[in-house]
């Protein structure tokens, strides 16, 4: 892989990674089109930490808040309050953010598990073309559907550690490309009758501890391999397009938030539609090729 093509990649994955459109989809999708194939799991898990670089710094001051009100709590400063209502709805600022660090923490777990078991059909099966076009459309219209039927009432402050786990079974789907991580949180939380902004903001601090844990994980595998699924990438593209994803990125989660609390998810779920017909289009052509070919450096 060149500078080019990672510069490229790494554009892709800025742009695509915090709307509901699956960045992962568009990597495979891409990474074809301009000839390198599939970038591969290991690739798309490494430069997703640049984007979920761009969350930290964009929300520093919640997470600071809620890391400190956690640690808080733990100490026993706030006492037994958030144990006896870790399942209800809470309304105290300090008690809200000790509680969202346990939600986020029981929101984590769901993909945790699956992305486990499911670890070698996530680099290989799940990152078939065609099952991306299905994904694209399935969840493009479920995402439409919930934005309709949503009720669009409930903040933040309202979470309980049922809808925590709800939210972290609704991310986990997005194991397989073409789903989404925030348009599956974002579907599942406007379901649950969330505010498009409050799901929207829930999808980014809940994607941290995922995204940073598979990322690290892939970096510390491919380090320590003799032969890394993301060899011909090489060190240096993949740093690359990891700096490219972290400043686009950034930009795109001030634009996005902005949009969510305006507009209608409406334009995201035409766009999935028009690019799984476009992709089902270039596999009948045999343009694109269905099946994952992740390359190596062996």
């Amino acid at each position: 892989m060149g500078v080019g093509e990672a510069i490229l990649l790494g554009l892709v994955q800025g742009l695509t990674e915090f709307l509901p459109i699956s960045s992962s989809a568009h990597l495979a999708i891409v990474g074809q089109l301009i000839g390198s194939e599939d970038p591969g799991a290991a690739f798309t898990a490494i430069i997703q930490l640049g984007t979920e670089t761009a969350v930290l710094l964009y929300f520093r001051h919640d997470i600071v808040r809620i890391v400190r009100a956690w640690w808080a709590a733990l100490r026993g400063s706030l006492g037994t309050t958030w144990r006896a209502r870790l399942g209800a709805p809470v309304g105290e600022p300090a008690d809200h953010d000790a509680l969202m660090a346990w939600f986020i923490v029981l929101g984590s777990l769901p993909i945790i598990v699956f992305g486990v078991l499911f670890q070698h059909a996530i680099e290989q099966k799940f990152r078939n073309l065609w099952l991306i076009v299905v994904t694209l459309a399935v969840f493009g219209l479920l995402l439409g559907w919930a934005d309709k039927v949503g009720v669009k009432r409930r903040g933040l402050e309202e979470m309980t550690g049922r809808n925590a786990v709800q939210f972290g079974l609704w991310q986990s789907l997005a194991l397989v490309p073409g789903v989404s991580r925030s348009g599956g949180t974002i579907t599942g939380g406007l379901l649950m009758g969330y505010t498009r902004e409050a799901a929207a903001r829930y999808s980014f601090l809940l994607a941290i501890p995922a995204v940073f844990g598979s990322g690290l994980f892939e970096l510390a595998k491919q380090t320590g391999s003799s032969c890394p699924t993301a060899g011909s990438a090489g060190f240096g593209a993949t740093l690359v397009a990891t700096l490219v994803a972290f400043v686009v990125g950034y930009l795109v989660i001030i634009v996005f938030l902005k949009i969510v609390s305006t507009f209608s998810y409406k334009p995201f779920v035409y766009y999935r539609l028009g690019l799984a017909a476009l992709v089902a289009l270039l596999l009948l052509t045999h343009v694109l090729h269905p099946d994952v070919a992740v390359p190596t450096s062996c």
